[in-house]
């Protein structure tokens, strides 16, 4: 009876830690910076910021892209929100949001955080 009580127990740990690993991955967060490292400056502007740095919802980085939006003409909000919806974001942070940009974030249920500082302060703040 103990051995299958404990065995039950460690059966729940290990689906809660395996629920829980797929959901950092799945709950990626991207933070639109001026440079492709996580020491760059989170940039001011969120649509036309230079790079998207893609986290983990640990924090762990995944991946510089540059932003093929940048220089778009107009429409660069709804651009980028669904170029990083394709990513996976469930959380973007930048700078500053338009309102144009917060409207794009709520339709695909997208959050948001602004921030000054480094990208990987952003995410400590973030994730911890």
């Amino acid at each position: 009876m103990k051995k299958a009580f404990l065995l039950g127990i460690l059966c729940v740990f290990l689906l809660t830690a395996s629920a829980t690993k797929v959901w950092a991955d799945s709950q990626r967060i991207a933070v639109i910076s001026d440079g492709n490292t996580t020491s760059s400056a989170v940039s001011a502007v969120a649509a036309r910021g230079p790079y998207f740095l893609i986290f983990d919802g640990n924090g762990a980085f995944i991946e510089a892209i540059s932003n093929p939006h940048k220089n778009v003409g107009g429409g660069a909000s709804s651009l980028v929100i669904d170029f990083l919806s394709g990513k996976g974001a469930a959380t973007i942070i930048a700078g500053t949001f338009g309102d144009k940009m917060v409207a794009a974030m709520k339709a695909k249920n997208i959050k948001h955080l602004e921030f000054k500082g480094t990208a990987e302060a952003a995410i400590k703040k973030f994730v911890h």
